[in-house]
């Protein structure tokens, strides 16, 4: 009797020194995991700091953080499913009937769930190809703003009004890209018919000129302000079509100044700044007489 007892005793401290052991060694897995993934993001981000401080093209620095961003969620991921599966094997489950199962599920899941997998595939390309990045201002369909985080599954865009957009990236067909390189600050600039047209165009050059010597917009204006010229003759306007070539995200501050300080020129100059009017005239006859004008109003019955 002493004998059994003394032989269940020594099985049972052999079981639970075995589970304090797989305790133990889970534990350390756990420990391991997250030590590992906060020196792997932490080398992530000291790695895109150093690139974003040789580097003084604004657009590489963009591409730096976007990408950082998509890596240190990247490592999070996979470390996390690596230690998941480590922990399994040692609380005795055995990990590849799982990975079959987990095989066949994802098969199905991803029948069902075609646009979940479109938005991975299109967020990939989209930071492979460097389309879009963290701090641009974009349009994607029926949503333009400055982007604000960008993954694989999604681009978070917050507009002018401060509302917030989330674009599925698998719905995205056009991105058009307004902070990519340079701008341009277009304008149509319209005055009276009875304006010379050649010294509008000149004092539109001269306040361009001035503008470009102040400092605030010494270094956002790249280039004299290019006049293309008449663009259209309006019902009450002759337009001009001209514009500035600006850093990025520079365009509609330039656009303002420069529309302000050209109203103030015109007003000093005299020349006429028109608003939708109608002019009406009798005509002529073949004798080169007007013919008697009159307005008739009809009476509704």
């Amino acid at each position: 009797m002493t004998d059994n007892f003394i032989d269940i005793a020594s099985r049972w401290w052999i079981s639970l020194g075995g589970a304090a052991a797989s305790l133990t060694r889970i534990v350390v897995i756990i420990l391991a995991a997250w030590l590992l993934v906060i020196v792997l993001q932490r080398a992530v981000r000291t790695l895109r700091e150093r690139i974003a401080n040789r580097m003084d093209d604004r657009e590489a620095v963009k591409r730096a953080q976007t990408l950082g961003r998509v890596f240190r969620y990247l490592v999070a991921v996979v470390v996390s499913l690596v230690a998941g599966m480590l922990v399994l094997a040692e609380l005795g489950v055995s990990v590849a009937p799982i990975l079959g199962a987990a095989g066949v599920v994802g098969l199905a899941v991803g029948f069902g769930a075609q646009s979940l997998v479109k938005d991975y595939f299109t967020g990939f390309f989209l930071l492979l190809e460097n389309q879009i990045r963290q701090g641009d201002v974009i349009r994607i369909g029926d949503h333009a703003g400055s982007v604000e985080e960008v993954t694989l599954r999604y681009v978070q865009l917050r507009d002018y009004d401060g509302n917030v957009h989330y674009v599925p990236n698998g719905t995205i067909s056009t991105v058009i890209n307004m902070s990519r390189g340079f701008s341009n600050a277009v304008m149509d600039i319209g005055v009276a018919y009875r304006e010379n047209v050649d010294e509008v165009m000149q004092v539109m050059r001269d306040v361009a000129a001035q503008m470009r010597e102040q400092p605030d917009y010494l270094g956002k204006i790249l280039a004299d302000l290019e006049i293309a010229g008449v663009d259209s003759w309006g019902d009450s306007a002759v337009v001009i079509r001209c514009r500035f070539r600006t850093l990025p995200l520079e365009q509609w501050g330039v656009k303002r100044e420069y529309l302000r300080r050209l109203k103030a020129a015109f007003d000093a100059k005299g020349i006429e700044i028109p608003f939708p009017h109608l002019t009406v005239y009798a005509g002529q006859d073949r004798d080169g007489k007007a013919p008697a004008f009159a307005l008739r109003q009809m009476a509704e019955t």
